[in-house]
């Protein structure tokens, strides 16, 4: 088996796709690739969307090249099994069940008077799960979803274990041990591989925990990435690109890999 030279982690949607469709996949950023793959590196989608909306997405987009792992939800880690089917890799999918659902169990006075305060102090929607808690929050604006944000964070003060998912005008609530960055640290264990054979990308507040530079030591975010994601790339001497999405991406790789 060939040694894996270096990991490319890369956001979906806004990132490696144009969620609009404007933008189509770009094929330079196909070259490189599969040029970096003959010379050992491996690659991982890491999003917010589950696993078989991730799956619908790459078929939505024309996406033929298949990754070498997929984060889903965020805190999911799944490699590609016999047959081609999604498995999950190592034992931190049922761990992270398991540590989610004795949150959950754990936390239900908070989450009565977070709905309390969507529902009598903002516009939002608050949305219920099916079972293991709360969903999260749908906001009107950005702007009143920067208030939820701030009274989630003073009542983390007496919640240790409250994490949350911020893309837009969505959140979903989690365990604060699960997030886009821990979960490609697990799999950076798992593969053996420092965070100097790591590269990732991004475009928004979800993506932040693996754009600290913890994870990843080249980190770098397209075009269209939010400001302040561009701020903390930046402050990381990561590479904000001109391009968006994947024209960005592949400007990224470019600098990275290809610059002598």
């Amino acid at each position: 088996m060939q040694e894996i030279s270096s990991l490319l982690c890369f956001d979906l949607d806004g990132t490696f796709v144009d969620p609009e469709g404007e933008i189509s996949l770009d094929a330079k950023l196909l070259e490189y690739l599969e040029d970096l793959k003959s010379q050992g590196a491996v690659w991982v989608i890491n999003t917010g969307r589950t696993l078989y909306q991730t799956l619908e997405g790459f078929q939505q987009h024309g996406v033929t090249m298949v990754p070498d792992y997929i984060i889903a939800h965020e805190s999911e880690l799944y490699q590609r099994g016999k047959f081609g089917r999604w498995v999950a890799y190592g034992k931190w999918n049922s761990q992270c069940a398991h540590d989610h659902k004795k949150f959950f169990s754990s936390t239900e006075r908070f989450f009565k008077k977070m709905r309390n305060f969507i529902e009598t102090s903002t516009g939002a929607s608050y949305l219920p799960s099916d079972g293991g808690g709360p969903s999260g929050v749908v906001a009107r604006t950005d702007a009143e979803m920067d208030l939820i944000c701030e009274y989630i964070e003073r009542e983390r003060r007496n919640v240790p274990s409250l994490g949350y998912q911020r893309n837009s005008v969505y959140l979903r609530f989690c365990h604060v041990k699960y997030n886009k960055g821990t979960t490609l640290g697990e799999l950076a264990r798992l593969l053996d591989l420092p965070a100097e054979f790591i590269f990732a990308a991004g475009d928004n507040y979800n993506d932040v925990p693996m754009l600290t530079g913890e994870y990843a030591h080249a980190t770098a975010c397209p075009g269209n990435a939010l400001d302040r994601v561009k701020e903390i790339v930046r402050e990381q001497g990561g590479y904000v690109a001109q391009e968006c999405c994947s024209r960005g991406l592949a400007e990224a790789v470019e600098y990275y890999y290809y610059q002598s």
